[in-house]
């Protein structure tokens, strides 16, 4: 039997703050993780990865358990998320796809024709094997801290795709999505059953909760996510609601699409939405629909500017996130905006996750 093959049974966490909020119950105490924490920010962390590359590391199962590890022995944080990289399925579906440090995911030949859209495979759910036994160690390893599993939503993994790597403007990818819808639905409809099989294989294995990142749908307008995007990032959570875990949508720059964002992820039974730092939570609440929590959404930066200024915000963004829930959120997890800045201090992350446990 194949690692992945292995069916986990959904671990009870009654005492999770985590969990608790996400359901849109009262927690203890307010929940509090970092999107990135486990990353740059920790000498730890570089040490591991100073003798192998990201693509190494993320298809070890010893390393993703010991990278998602870090920052809950350092910080005390109340979720653990999976070490990884939104490309990693891309990998296991064929794709010459590898991580170029200080650049970001590069791939080898893009996708621009409806010829090349055929020569996207299925997940191999075999070739994410170390990524399910990471997540059995990591279950073990945490105790009664929540493991969180991710994926690239369908309009950023194509946006790599279409471009060949970042971009600033997205230039072609808006270009195939409004004048070749059909191309761009076939892609998107691959991308999809991709995305969905590799937070499958995260569920099968034991994961407690998803999110799906979908970090660059601010790039959009809000018919257009409406038109070419919403439908795919639905029928990822629609097909994954039978787990029965909580799911949280997040992008950056995302505002006029929270409403829209939160309809993706309604479905399923305990729906969180994640704001960055540009809108406050008491706003999102308003805009996001009624039985969604919250995550955020503590600007990155702020951390970099000194612990009164940190202090002040962190109290700030508590205050907002109660606001929030008297307005109708389902509830409130802490978090950045975004990600932890490889400047960071991992010392004021801790102290941070202390203040926000005291408040």
């Amino acid at each position: 039997m194949a690692a992945w093959e292995a069916m986990s049974t959904r671990r009870d966490l009654p005492e999770s703050p985590y969990l608790t909020a996400a359901a849109g119950r009262k927690p203890s105490r307010v929940p509090v993780w970092f999107m990135r924490q486990a990353g740059r920010s920790l000498p730890e962390y570089r040490a591991l990865r100073a003798k192998n590359t990201m693509m190494q590391a993320c298809f070890d199962a010893e390393l993703i358990t010991e990278i998602t590890l870090q920052p809950v022995r350092r910080h005390g944080v109340d979720a653990a998320i999976l070490f990884s990289d939104i490309v990693v399925p891309l990998r296991a579906a064929g794709v010459d796809v590898d991580i170029v440090p200080d650049v970001g995911p590069v791939i080898g030949a893009p996708i621009r024709t409806a010829a090349d859209v055929g020569t996207l495979t299925p997940l191999d759910r075999d070739a994410v094997a170390p990524v399910a036994q990471a997540v059995s160690q990591l279950t073990a390893a945490l105790g009664d801290v929540p493991l969180i599993g991710f994926a690239g939503a369908p309009f950023t993994l194509a946006s790599y795709l279409v471009e060949g790597g970042p971009s600033r403007n997205h230039e072609r990818t808006k270009a195939m999505m409004l004048g070749e819808s059909d191309v761009w639905h076939a892609l998107m409809t691959a991308l999809t059953d991709v995305t969905i099989g590799f937070l499958k294989t995260q569920l099968d294995a034991g994961v407690d909760a998803i999110q799906l990142f979908d970090s660059w749908a601010g790039t959009l307008s809000l018919a257009d996510y409406r038109t070419y995007v919403l439908p795919h990032s639905a029928r990822v959570f629609e097909t994954l609601a039978v787990e029965g875990v909580p799911m949280t949508h997040f992008g950056v720059g995302t505002a006029e699409l929270l409403g829209a964002m939160s309809e993706a992820v309604s479905v399923a039974d305990q729906p969180v939405v994640g704001v960055d730092w540009r809108t406050s939570l008491t706003d999102a609440a308003g805009r996001v629909r009624p039985g969604c929590a919250l995550q955020g959404n503590l600007d990155p930066v702020v951390l970099l500017a000194g612990w009164p200024v940190v202090e002040r915000a962190v109290r700030n963004v508590v205050e907002d996130g109660r606001r929030a829930v008297d307005a109708g959120a389902a509830g409130h997890v802490f978090n950045l905006g975004h990600g932890v800045l490889p400047p960071t201090d991992p010392g004021v992350i801790t102290e941070a996750v202390a203040l926000v446990h005291a408040l």
